[in-house]
């Protein structure tokens, strides 16, 4: 392990609900790890972009959760989010995150760029709404991540791409307001952390 986990934090690491995944969704978990291993074979960075239509929410989890496991399985990756309008990181994605252990600052307002830190010596994961293709991103020799149906139907084109990966996951915005937008956001959070760990868990084993 890379780095050291923060407490609270490495119970929601064993605590992610990776032996529920569906059977359906090994697929494409597989055919992300192909493209890891596939990179880490050929000496080449592994760059990841997780797209989803506001970068808000899915897309988001999807970076910081990526780069976690990552790091906690000592892969060298960079992950990155993007979508094809800029918004706002949400804040109840936000929370979500934090109630699961990372350590979060926030800098401005409006569209705010947030910091997450895995642990005590971790590098911050730096997130804040944007497109796809803001230069925070790669430019180019990456996989593209599509998280979301709209994103992945209405951008036939990512350009830079080098593979695109429909990892789909549901909105947990239609909970927003109701008794169950806690319950839902990390129940999503913790979806998309059970997948990407596994996919970095098979990488580590094959590599």
């Amino acid at each position: 392990m890379k780095n050291t986990i923060y407490p609270v934090l490495q119970r929601t690491i064993d605590s992610l609900p990776i032996r529920q995944i569906p059977e359906e969704r090994m697929p494409v978990i597989e055919s992300l790890v192909e493209y890891i291993l596939g990179k880490i074979k050929n000496r080449e960075e592994v760059r990841l972009n997780f797209i989803c239509t506001h970068n808000s929410r899915r897309s988001q989890f999807s970076q910081i959760w990526a780069q976690t496991a990552a790091d906690y399985f000592g892969i060298e990756a960079f992950c990155y989010s993007g979508g094809v309008e800029v918004t706002a990181f949400n804040e109840r994605a936000v929370a979500a995150i934090r109630r699961d252990g990372f350590k979060v600052i926030q800098k401005g307002e409006g569209n705010p760029t947030y910091f997450f830190f895995h642990g005590e010596d971790s590098e911050p994961i730096t997130t804040f709404s944007k497109v796809y293709d803001d230069v925070i991103n790669a430019q180019k020799g990456f996989a593209a991540v599509m998280t979301c149906d709209h994103a992945d139907e209405n951008c036939p084109f990512i350009p830079g791409a080098e593979a695109r990966i429909p990892l789909r996951f549901e909105d947990p915005k239609a909970f927003d307001g109701t008794d169950l937008e806690e319950k839902m956001y990390t129940e999503r959070s913790h979806q998309i952390g059970a997948e990407l760990f596994l996919v970095f868990k098979k990488v580590s084993e094959r590599r």
